[in-house]
């Protein structure tokens, strides 16, 4: 069953152990964030940044004993929801690792400079994440 709003210190514990950024992440940010697990040992975790019809898809995460279950696609088909339900109509995403992944899921590739100006003055946007991430977006 997926829950929302994860408490802040295991949802920074699982970014970390997968070495994900944490340091923007405040009780603020896990409004929007969703995981699956217990409390205190959360097994997947996805998060949002909403900006109006805009959104920054963020932070998704499964433990390494419960990958190739689906459940990160379970986490970001829950995050497509609640977005589509909060009018958010485009969600972007930065990623080094799982390009193919969002591909499957029918994120596109785009370039930097197509990011609209909510997304590209987030930390994540802006510094958290290497220049050279691959930047996707995908349509609601």
């Amino acid at each position: 069953m997926i829950r929302g709003r994860p408490p802040r210190s295991t949802a920074a514990a699982l970014l970390q152990a997968q070495e994900l950024p944490v340091t923007d992440i405040t009780d603020e940010h896990l409004e929007h964030f969703f995981f699956v697990g217990s409390d205190g040992s959360p097994t997947g975790l996805v998060g949002l940044e909403i900006y109006g019809a805009d959104a920054l898809l963020r932070s998704l995460v499964v433990g390494e004993h419960a990958r190739s279950r689906g459940l990160g696609s379970s986490l970001v088909e829950h995050a497509e929801q609640y977005a589509s339900s909060k009018s958010v109509r485009s969600i972007y995403l930065l990623t080094t690792t799982a390009e193919a992944f969002f591909n499957r899921l029918g994120y596109e590739r785009i370039d930097r400079s197509q990011a609209p100006p909510s997304i590209e003055r987030t930390r994540e946007f802006a510094s958290l994440c290497r220049a050279s991430s691959a930047f996707m977006v995908k349509f609601l």
